[in-house]
């Protein structure tokens, strides 16, 4: 099985994208988040046609998830019970027999702020949220826009990011307590080219120079880890006239 993440920024914009690299990626499960869309505009007439069944989470102008899948979506549940939220940030469906959340999490704007703030009750809500989910569904995957960068390594020049929004100690101490569940990012199982990133700005020809971020991640419950054979960004997406400032991520499994 094939689990990918992806941030479109605006669906309804890069739609023909998605619909290509659907047809030459042949994923079976996609995570999109940014959608920008309500679900009455959501494309599920074109996604059917290029075989995927799809449930979306939509708001207007902002944020939005959404789950693409070859085989039919079961379970679908939308938002987190345990943590109130107007932002349309959290989609979960069961396909396979394999349990699939896709977040998008909070920015932050900057460190201390409030959207900061937000951002880290946002976080700590998405572990007990997590928590429950792997009690009932020990084959999870969590896909998502994380906005947060793991590590040093996952950015393109620590000197620059170390300490600032997306690479702060709270950030990365939240997305280990994420980890401390019984989750691994599935993209460190493997042995990875230096400097991968899945996010670049459009300023400063950043994705030409790859001065970018690791921040799309697909986490996997040990049991789905265990079947991890393998993860890759797909940088072709990126490339292309007007493009999303993130790359896919696809993670791919024995189940």
């Amino acid at each position: 099985m094939k689990i990918a993440s992806w941030n479109v920024n605006s669906l309804r914009v890069r739609l023909p994208h998605l619909l290509d690299w659907l047809k030459a990626a042949e994923p079976d499960v996609v995570g999109i988040q940014e959608t920008k869309c309500v679900d009455e505009q959501f494309p599920f007439a074109e996604l059917e046609a290029a075989g995927y069944f799809a449930a979306h989470n939509g708001q207007k102008t902002y944020n939005g998830v959404a789950l693409l899948a070859r085989q039919p979506l079961t379970e679908v549940c939308r938002d987190m019970e345990c943590f109130a939220d107007e932002q349309r940030r959290v989609i979960a469906a069961t396909v396979g027999g394999v349990r699939v959340v896709n977040v998008y999490v909070v920015n932050g704007q900057a460190v201390g702020s409030e959207k900061y703030d937000y951002k880290l009750r946002w976080l700590a809500g998405l572990r007990q949220y997590l928590g429950e989910e792997l009690q009932k569904y020990p084959k999870l995957a969590v896909t998502g826009d994380y906005n947060i960068a793991p590590a040093p390594e996952d950015t393109h020049d620590p000197a620059v990011w170390e300490g600032g929004i997306l690479c702060s100690e709270p950030e990365r101490a939240a997305f280990r307590a994420l980890l401390d569940l019984g989750l691994k990012d599935s993209f460190r199982l493997f042995e990875q080219p230096a400097a991968s990133f899945t996010w670049w700005d459009y300023r400063q020809a950043a994705f030409r120079r790859n001065m970018g971020l690791r921040i799309d991640h697909i986490l996997a419950s040990d049991a789905l880890a265990a079947a991890c054979t393998g993860v890759r960004v797909h940088l072709e997406p990126r490339r292309l006239e007007r493009p999303s400032d993130h790359a896919p991520v696809v993670s791919e499994f024995t189940v």
